[in-house]
Parts: structure tokens; C-alpha cells; sequence
């Protein structure tokens, strides 16, 4: 039986992120191997995260840049780490590499950071994306950088996978396509959705704390909903998301039909009453959550192109529009929102997305017999991946002294 260590940027919200939603995913995926999981963070514990120990998981709280670490892995002596995110890879992973050198380094990308926060800042910029803006980017050095010094990288988005690959030359045997593990949508479970006649007005969620969502809700405020609602004077638009601020708060105008209704516990309840998911998203990356729950719920959407990466085959059409200009965009939510005939093919669409897309039972099996070799092969593994072993080398040094610099400063 394995025994892995989490260790956690935060501590799982699943009702909050699709972060939150992932990381529970992986938990219930070890727990179903009968593994024994521990899950550390050095994050501040919240109001909205998940109660992991009725799980059956341990919970752990860890600190920064404090040798106390050191003690609590060697005593724990996990055969698989898991870094939620590469800034717990940057912080904790070098002394894993010293104190655990046969330990199995796994890195949980949750999405491409890199990725997001170059689209935004050259969105904010005003120009043009380009992947040479990417490789220029110093948080793209550091986040292939711990891609490399981990035995196995999970990309949640095969659009990310091909990026890796091509862009930066990254060994496909260094990463993994692992996307949501969703249940198939069955005819039993469809018929227990609203129907078309029964559904009210549009919805969108995402936790306010992540910019591409707070920027996503301006975006309707100030240019997208405005459109929509001078043909659709009665209609309301909903907006959930945990965390709200007070410049989030300020921008619920009932006059208008425009409603920030903050945190809910179950998203899928209030997705369910929902005709129309909308998701106008400028800049981001990954697999988007409320997209995904959409589908789950039976809803609708309209997304942009960076909306929808990640989520469609080759073969597949959306689960409602996907536009880029504001205009086509509102023209779309409204043509789907009252053609009937269109929202039902709509979400006949993303039934079958989820069913071909995603397949639990599918891409769980995959993930587990990859680690199961990579476990018994993890030498010869990493005879191949000198970069890594490179970076490792020069990593662990500087890390390590500035950390216990730190640890002295802090004493």
C-alpha cells in the first residue's frame, strides 16, 4: 500500500474552485487504492474548505522555510509526494529531494500558471499574445523549471499537454493528461434536470479571488449584459462566486437585473435552475469548473475561445456558443436562451462531452498504472531527465542556503 503526502498550496474548496474540485478528485482516486494520505499545508485554514479528515485523510499544518519539515517527512516517509502547484515544489521540494531521494516527486499543475498570468498581463497590455511572450516570462522559467525536477507533471488540459511538448521541448514521459474524473451523465440522471420551460434566467460562477473570473464579471457589467438586457428587459443574471469583495459587492444593481449573490454551498442546485451559463472569459488557463458543472447541470453556456480550451474534441461541438466579440456574444446568449430547439441540441452537446471527454473510470486507471511504473522503474526514469537532475543540483544549493537564512533571521 503507498503512502503519499499532499502537500497544499490551500486547503481543499471544492465548493469554491475547481482547483478545490480537482484536489478532492485526486483524493478520492488514492482513497479508492486504499493509500494512506496525509495532506500538509502551510495555508491559513478557511471558513469554506472541505473537511478532509472524515475522508480518512490525516491533515497536516507545515511551514515555510522551517526545518521542522524536515523531521515530519522523515518520520512520516511517504513513497509519493504530491505538490499542489509549483510554489510548493519551489518551497518544499528540494528538501524532499534531500531527506526522501526514492520518494516518487509528483507536480499537480492544477492549470499552467505561466500560461494565465502572461495572457493577462498582455490583455492588460492591450497587445497581442504570443508564445514568445510566455518563454520570456520569468514564472514560465521557474514553473518548467519544477515540471523538470518532478518525476511526473499532471496537465489538467490536453491543449497545455501539446503546449509543453512543442513549445517548450518538454519529454512526453515527464507529463501526464490527467483532465476531470466525472461520472458519465446516464438518461436516468437527465431526466431528473429542470426542463427548458422550468429554467430562468443566466448564471455565472467562479471564486472572485481568481482574476480571470473577476474580470470575466466586469466584462458583463460594463459591455456584455448591457446587450443582453435591452432584449431581455425581464430577465436576471446571477452571479455566485466565494470571496466576493466590496468592488464586487458595489456592482449588484437589481434595477438592472444584475445580481451578486456571492458563496453558495451547492453550485449544482443553483446551476440546475439556471437556462444559461455564461462564462466570457478574456484571458485564463486549464479546464474551467463552472463549465464543466454546467454540463453536469444540464446548462447551457456561452464562452469564449479560452473558455472552452481544453474542453472539446475534435469531433465535438460546444454545449452552446463559443464567441469572442461582445456583441456576437450577447446575440448568442439570447438566441440560446429562447430557442428551445437550440438549447436542447446545446445540451445534448455537452452530454456528450463529458461522456467522451472526461471518463473517470478511463483516465483513473491510466494515472494508477503510470505511477505504478514509474515506481518501478523510477531510476532509469530519472537517468533521462538530466535537466532535472541538473536543476535539482542547483536548486537544492541556493534554496537551501537562503532557506536557512531565513530560519536564523526568523530565530
Amino acid at each position: 500500500m503507498n503512502s503519499i503526502l499532499i502537500i497544499g498550496s490551500v486547503w481543499p474548496e471544492p465548493n469554491s474552485s475547481a482547483a478545490g474540485t480537482r484536489m478532492l478528485q485526486l483524493i478520492q482516486l488514492f482513497l479508492s487504492e486504499d493509500w494512506k494520505i496525509t495532506f500538509a499545508s502551510a495555508a491559513a485554514e478557511s471558513n469554506h474548505m472541505h473537511n478532509i479528515e472524515t475522508l480518512g485523510v490525516t491533515k497536516a499544518n507545515i511551514e515555510i522555510n522551517n526545518n521542522d519539515f524536515d523531521n515530519f517527512i522523515s518520520k512520516l516517509n511517504p513513497n509519493i509526494v504530491v505538490f499542489d502547484r509549483f510554489m510548493t515544489e519551489e518551497q518544499f521540494g528540494w528538501r524532499v529531494a534531500k531527506h526522501l531521494p526514492n520518494t516518487l516527486r509528483i507536480l499537480n499543475t492544477e492549470d499552467l500558471h505561466s500560461l494565465r498570468k502572461t495572457r493577462q498581463e498582455i490583455f492588460k497590455a492591450g497587445t497581442i499574445f504570443n508564445y514568445s511572450d510566455l518563454k520570456n516570462s520569468d514564472i514560465a522559467k521557474r514553473e518548467i523549471a519544477s515540471i523538470y525536477r518532478c518525476d511526473l507533471s499532471l496537465i489538467i488540459s490536453d491543449f497545455e499537454t501539446n503546449l509543453l511538448k512543442t513549445e517548450f521541448n518538454i519529454n512526453e514521459k515527464l507529463v501526464h493528461y490527467l483532465p476531470f474524473l466525472i461520472d458519465s451523465i446516464t438518461e436516468e440522471t437527465k431526466q431528473k434536470w429542470p426542463v427548458f420551460s422550468k429554467r430562468n434566467d443566466f448564471i455565472t460562477i467562479g471564486n472572485f479571488r481568481h482574476e480571470p473570473n473577476w474580470n470575466s464579471v466586469l466584462y458583463l457589467k460594463e459591455t456584455i449584459w448591457p446587450l443582453i438586457r435591452k432584449q431581455l428587459p425581464e430577465v436576471e443574471l446571477h452571479i455566485y462566486g466565494a470571496y466576493p469583495p466590496p468592488k464586487a459587492t458595489q456592482l449588484h444593481n437589481p434595477q438592472q437585473g444584475f445580481h451578486i449573490k456571492g458563496w453558495v454551498k451547492n453550485a449544482q442546485e443553483v446551476m440546475k435552475q439556471a437556462r444559461v451559463c455564461l462564462a466570457p472569459l478574456r484571458f485564463g488557463a486549464g479546464i474551467k469548473g463552472k463549465l464543466a458543472e454546467a454540463m453536469l447541470c444540464g446548462t447551457p453556456s456561452v464562452t469564449s475561445t479560452i473558455g472552452a480550451e481544453g474542453m472539446l474534441g475534435e469531433d465535438s461541438d460546444w454545449n452552446g456558443f463559443i464567441k469572442d466579440k461582445p456583441e456576437e456574444f450577447a446575440n448568442a446568449a439570447i438566441k440560446l436562451y429562447n430557442n428551445q430547439n437550440i438549447w436542447h441540441q446545446a445540451q445534448q452537446n455537452g452530454i456528450e462531452i463529458i461522456n467522451t471527454l472526461f471518463q473517470k473510470e478511463k483516465y483513473s486507471n491510466q494515472f494508477i498504472r503510470h505511477i505504478t511504473e514509474l515506481q518501478n522503474n523510477l531510476k532509469s526514469h530519472r537517468s533521462k531527465n538530466f535537466i532535472g537532475s541538473m536543476l535539482q543540483y542547483h536548486t537544492m544549493r541556493s534554496t537551501e542556503f537562503m532557506s536557512r537564512w531565513i530560519e536564523e533571521k526568523n530565530k
